[in-house]
């Protein structure tokens, strides 16, 4: 050991010792690498993602990637009367007779909830969850049960309490005189004017 400068320490670190460190590095370094990416960067601010390379890849394509509906609130004719359809068909087809029973006064329902604009948001909302919620390969298998809890309780509780905006149809003092059925009638055996 002639050739080692004086003042060295003798170091007997294990072999395997090494592997490790240089795990550690390569683990460091890839994590590092993945906040960058997360956080936009060295000089983005935190919060601020990059966009994916395979999303702006396929920007020119003419086909574009499925993404869900956006809020009705925000469609604008045409697009808003096709989703105000479609609600129609999923409010009366599932939640109508699966979840409404006969209209009382602690349980408001209006047969016209379509010309109800707060109705429209909340049940359009509560569809929204529905559809993401009902399907397991995105959400498992409690699903429904977070939206039943999270989503269309609290809306149908909104919806129906004497303060809800059906509060006028059940006295029948609705400016558009609704009157309080017998039972909940379905919105395809309604006459339009």
């Amino acid at each position: 050991m002639a050739d080692e400068p004086e003042g060295v320490p003798e170091l007997n670190v294990p072999i395997g010792m090494f592997e490790d460190i240089e795990d550690l590095k390569t683990k460091v370094a890839s994590l590092t690498s993945l906040v960058e990416q997360l956080t936009g960067g060295e000089g983005g601010e935190p919060g601020e993602a990059l966009v994916d390379k395979e999303e702006t890849a396929g920007e020119g394509d003419e086909e574009e990637e499925w993404q869900y509906p956006p809020f009705i609130l925000l469609l604008d004719p045409p697009e808003y009367d096709d989703e105000l359809r479609a609600l129609i068909e999923w409010v009366e087809g599932v939640l109508v007779p699966g979840y409404l029973a006969e209209p009382s006064v602690d349980a408001r329902w209006c047969h016209l909830w379509w010309e109800h604009p707060v109705a429209i948001a909340r049940l359009h909302a509560v569809w929204l969850a529905w559809q993401e919620l009902t399907d397991p390969a995105s959400c498992g298998y409690t699903g429904p049960s977070v939206w039943h809890r999270d989503h269309l309780d609290p809306a149908l509780r909104e919806l129906r309490a004497s303060t809800g905006p059906f509060a006028g149809c059940t006295k029948g003092e609705h400016q558009i005189d609704h009157r309080m059925p017998g039972l909940v009638p379905s919105a395809w055996t309604h006459a339009v004017d």
